[in-house]
């Protein structure tokens, strides 16, 4: 079997076929577990969902006073997480500027967030490259939250579903962060509450403010 290409066309499929498929299911999903636990005790100022997808995270951002900047290269994901901002009313809708946009190539403004999340993102080309743009758009004082599913399950050593992705890790968000301007809140390996295998959870803080 031919390993999937994991390009914009097949995450644009994916999507366009999970909504077809599931969408009261997708519906159902409640926002990220680490978004939550990590982001309650955060003052909501500007705040980038970079890799949004259905939108739950940016949904709950807003809900929680964010301000929030949703981009993701899937139509078929932006479609269905506008529609249910507007299902959930103005005050949430009006919160949320989606934007259309490849995380591979395309920058943010500069330290211009108060919080930026990305969560589970798989990008084609190098990951600490990503890492670096997205750590650019921190304000000074703000958090840089990221989690990504690990190709290879520690307990087992057999190949998770992200296997063949490039997904976040420890070493790429230590690479890229400078001890100097960063400071890590938390970088460690959690085993996932629900599934199988490990996602790797980075809260960095900016400093300054």
């Amino acid at each position: 079997m031919t390993a999937p290409a994991y390009d914009s066309d097949f995450w644009e499929n994916l999507w366009a076929k999970t909504l077809r498929d599931q969408a009261d299911a997708v519906a159902r999903r409640p926002p990220n577990q680490f978004l939550v636990s990590e982001a309650t005790s955060l003052t909501p100022g500007r705040a980038l969902d970079a890799g949004c997808g259905h939108g739950a995270e940016s949904l709950w951002l807003a809900a929680h006073g964010w301000r929030v900047t949703a981009v993701d290269f899937s139509t078929a994901a932006l479609d269905h997480a506008r529609a249910t901002a507007r299902y959930l009313g103005e005050e949430i809708a009006s919160r949320i500027d989606f934007v259309q946009g490849d995380l591979g190539s395309w920058v943010p403004e500069a330290g211009a967030f108060g919080l930026v999340v990305s969560l589970y993102v798989h990008v084609a080309g190098a990951m600490e490259e990503m890492v670096r743009h997205l750590a650019g758009a921190v304000a000074p004082g703000g958090t840089l939250l990221l989690v990504g599913h690990q190709p290879v399950d520690p307990a087992t050593g057999a190949p998770t579903r992200a296997a063949g992705q490039q997904q976040v890790s420890l070493q790429a968000a230590r690479t890229v962060l400078d001890p100097g301007d960063w400071t890590l809140l938390v970088a460690e390996e959690r085993v996932r509450s629900t599934g199988s295998g490990v996602d790797a959870v980075i809260r960095a803080r900016r400093s300054g403010g």
